[in-house]
């Protein structure tokens, strides 16, 4: 494995965070990255990020999962943070095909294999990382327990705009400009883009604060709006996800009260489904309930923790199997 640039100034996370390169089956380079509690370990959260998000993104949430003894992996996908961006403009968020982002997975496990990331392994997959890691359940990821924070199962878009979004992202990747963004979308982060006050993240301006600095100070970590390619990808996959059962596997998921980038009622109806799932929401929460205040971080922590402890079942068994 080679190394890969690691961020430790921005992340605020354990000492000895680390990042390698890995190479995907189709030939893309994405980074990821890890941290490792001293001593035994408990298992290792397995970090899905949100679309333009990164590896240094987290590193306060590492801190608090290895304080409890959890070693913690993170991934930058294909297409943002340092990966291989997938069209000439950086700045847009795009993918070839949603399953393509199994690929990203595949190659994150094989790392975490082998430099030995201790198991059992349990899912955090955080907005489009949650969507990501639900198919990747379904597709057998090796978990024992799965928790999700505001899971893209639905992209919030108005009902009267949803029949304009289908038909401009499909005839967008069919005339060959599926490429280019999405409409209403910038090219600048949204972090960088919107004043606090206004912003439809956190409601903590510290943590709001933090995710700007850090794209200060690396602005190669940057990323912008989706294309019309992603965005009907995303359509596509988070209505065929919508579609199948929950699977077999523990799951706890937060959602805030006052998200407004996700659909909450498709969280509602996932989870209404989910017979050995809970939904816990979070008042006044936004869109980032990791990067919340340090009130409901406690309260989503003070839930997480336990959940992960009472499903770390023996050598490592996969909820799959169990």
């Amino acid at each position: 494995m080679q190394s890969a640039p690691f961020f430790s100034d921005v992340a605020q996370g354990p000492d000895g965070g680390q990042a390698v390169w890995a190479d995907t089956a189709d030939g893309i380079r994405i980074r990821v990255g890890w941290w490792q509690p001293d001593g035994a370990t408990k298992g290792t959260v397995l970090i899905f990020p949100g679309r333009t998000e990164y590896i240094e993104k987290y590193g306060r949430d590492a801190q608090t999962l290895t304080d409890a003894g959890y070693a913690v992996l993170a991934i930058d996908w294909r297409g943002q943070g340092l990966a291989g961006r997938m069209v000439a403009n950086a700045r847009v968020g795009h993918v070839g095909q949603f399953a393509d982002y199994q690929l990203d997975v595949a190659a994150a496990l094989k790392v975490a294999e082998e430099i030995g990331l201790p198991k059992p392994w349990h899912l955090l997959g955080h907005s489009m990382g949650g969507c990501i890691g639900l198919r990747s359940l379904h597709e057998g990821l090796p978990v024992n327990s799965a928790v999700f924070s505001a899971p893209m199962w639905g992209i919030r878009i108005m009902p009267s705009v949803r029949p304009a979004a289908w038909v401009l992202s499909w005839g967008g990747s069919r005339l060959g400009l599926g490429h280019l963004m999405s409409p209403g979308m910038k090219e600048i982060p949204y972090p960088l883009d919107a004043d606090f006050p206004d912003n439809k993240l956190t409601s903590d301006k510290d943590m709001y604060d933090y995710m700007r600095n850090q794209l200060i100070a690396h602005p190669d970590l940057s990323l912008g709006g989706a294309s019309l390619h992603w965005l009907n990808q995303a359509l596509g996959e988070t209505l065929a996800l919508a579609r199948r059962p929950a699977p077999a596997v523990p799951c706890l998921t937060f959602l805030g009260s006052d998200e407004a980038i996700v659909d909450p009622l498709r969280v509602h109806q996932r989870m209404d489904s989910w017979s050995n799932g809970e939904l816990v929401m979070l008042p006044g929460a936004r869109h980032e309930v990791l990067m919340e205040t340090p009130e409901t971080r406690k309260v989503l922590f003070d839930k997480l923790l336990p959940f992960l402890a009472d499903h770390a079942r023996p050598n490592g068994a996969s909820a799959q199997s169990a």
